[in-house]
């Protein structure tokens, strides 16, 4: 049955117990979601993406990792399903299923997403984008308008590089420029080739005078099919 979705307000990002998540690695960045101060910021840029989705049938993660946000989608979509390459997809899936959480979870790049076209109501990636290189975004979009329903929503989420945010990431021991290929505006740009641009939302961090520090992107598949060819 079909769920009532959002509004573009931003919901409340719904976490279990640290202990409780599985397929978690050293480069998972779970941890800080449950620090003071940084742990706020980690939040609210899933709870802005969460907040765009209209909810539906069907939804698919791009790299869902440990599930961070699968008790949400569940309120919001009757079959939530994910892709990652991710090796403990079956670990995390059983996580979810011992709290009423049904997910469909399958080994896969968003480069050649292992579904079928046209099959899902909203396609949802999470700090994704931003690690392909600028000429992969064209493939990736390819493949996510091919998987979209007519109308269906692209929601993304990716950083916005500013010298306050870099300074963050050395402080977690994390070089940005090993792990990031690709800008927003790469992402922007490309996500706009091939689907019909709703919004993207500026994250600003703590204070608004450094600037945005990440950026949401809404967009959607056209009702008459691919405007790219």
């Amino acid at each position: 049955m079909m769920k009532t979705g959002n509004t573009g307000t931003p919901a409340s990002l719904q976490l279990l117990p640290l202990s409780h998540y599985r397929g978690i690695d050293s480069g998972d960045p779970i941890r800080f979601y449950y620090w003071p101060v940084l742990g706020a910021l980690y939040r609210r840029r899933v709870e802005l993406c969460l907040g765009e989705l209209r909810g539906g049938e069907r939804i698919l993660e791009v790299g869902f990792g440990s599930g961070l946000t699968f008790l949400n989608l569940a309120q919001l979509y009757g079959t939530v399903c994910g892709i990652d390459l991710n090796p403990f997809a079956a670990e995390v899936r059983d996580a979810f299923s011992s709290v009423g959480v049904h997910a469909h979870l399958l080994r896969g790049s968003v480069l050649e997403i292992p579904c079928e076209e046209g099959c899902f109501d909203a396609v949802l990636l999470i700090s994704i984008l931003e690690h392909l290189k600028p000429d992969d975004l064209n493939g990736a979009f390819t493949e996510i308008r091919r998987v979209l329903k007519p109308g269906g929503q692209a929601v993304y989420g990716v950083p916005v590089e500013r010298p306050f945010m870099v300074m963050m990431f050395r402080l977690l021991g994390y070089n940005i420029r090993e792990h990031h290929f690709s800008t927003h505006s790469d992402v922007a740009g490309a996500a706009g080739r091939y689907l019909d641009r709703v919004r993207l939302t500026p994250m600003y961090g703590i204070h608004r005078s450094l600037g945005a520090v990440y950026e949401v992107g809404h967009f959607q598949k056209g009702r008459q099919g691919n405007r790219h060819s």
